[in-house]
């Protein structure tokens, strides 16, 4: 049977073609079939006619990923987020290859693209399970809107001249009406995203809990909170609020009306993420953030005392 992976790629940039084309030669050449999404077909630089490219997918297709058992995303976190779009329905694994700034859902940079390939061909890779969030609005009792994020979903103003007036609430008790720019509710996936840029707190992937993140609230009780796994945050659109807008991980939005109501909680289905390496998060939060450890040490090796006999 033949192995296919599935390509997205961020093909904005010239690089992210590049790489995309060296990605299928090294790929096809293994005996690995690569399809690609249609939107981005005419961008690689390789014939329309050559077989490298064994299929092409239309966006949106909920079968993009059928029959793959990976997806190569080639570009930053935003293209990242993108193909776990692309293996909603199918799970399929998602490894990504960085061409953004911080690039933290990836796990190979783009110098190591002869490495990560390897790889590939002979699957030597984990998969892991990341949290996802699930999020349903509500007006006047009736649903209008379903959707889901792997890092964060957000309320924010609509307008830069008012704040959103709103009611936060954690497993059906009212908690803080804040005056604030905006919600932040995440995973520890998105901990280190858009809740973090909030003054939220970095958690390990490993730790199941979902946070909430208020964003430049006018209020004296305006913490980050991390909350139980299996908790309903809910955030209501006061009527003085003229309106705002609700986005999931940053690329899908759905316009609040007053008097809304988002709810948030535990995604039912987790996003799958292929690893090369089994480097503790720690080691990957200090080489993403570029943090100073200089004159670090390591822990102080134990002595081992003699006792006399």
């Amino acid at each position: 049977m033949t192995r296919t992976v599935l390509l997205v790629t961020h093909t904005g940039r010239e690089e992210a073609r590049q790489v995309a084309a060296k990605v299928i030669d090294k790929l096809s050449d293994a005996g690995v079939a690569v399809r690609v999404m249609a939107d981005e077909r005419h961008d690689i630089p390789i014939p329309e006619a050559d077989t490298r490219v064994a299929d092409v997918v239309a966006e949106g297709d909920p079968l993009a990923a059928d029959g793959c058992e990976l997806i190569v995303v080639i570009g930053g976190d935003g293209t990242i987020l993108r193909g776990a779009e692309v293996a909603r329905s199918t799970g399929t694994p998602v490894l990504g290859v960085n061409l953004g700034h911080v690039g933290f859902l990836a796990e190979s940079e783009v110098d190591d693209l002869g490495y990560t390939v390897d790889h590939i061909v002979k699957r030597d890779y984990a998969v892991e399970e990341r949290m996802t969030i699930d999020v349903s609005v509500r007006h006047d009792g009736t649903e209008i809107a379903t959707g889901w994020a792997l890092n964060e979903v957000s309320v924010e103003k609509a307008s830069r001249e008012r704040m959103l007036d709103v009611v936060a609430e954690i497993d059906g008790r009212a908690l803080s009406r804040w005056g604030c720019d905006g919600v932040v509710m995440a995973t520890p996936t998105g901990s280190t995203a858009y809740a973090f840029s909030a003054g939220g707190p970095v958690v390990w992937p490993e730790v199941e809990a979902l946070l909430m993140v208020p964003i430049s609230a006018h209020a004296l009780f305006a913490r980050p909170l991390v909350v139980a796994p299996s908790s309903t945050m809910a955030v209501t659109i006061q009527h003085r609020t003229p309106g705002a807008v609700l986005w999931c991980d940053g690329r899908r939005a759905v316009e609040l009306p007053a008097g809304a109501r988002v709810e948030a909680c535990r995604g039912s289905q987790p996003v799958r993420l292929a690893r090369l390496h089994e480097a503790p998060f720690t080691k990957r939060l200090v080489a993403k953030f570029a943090l100073p450890v200089e004159g670090w040490r390591g822990a102080r090796p134990s002595r081992s005392h003699d006792h006399p006999t």
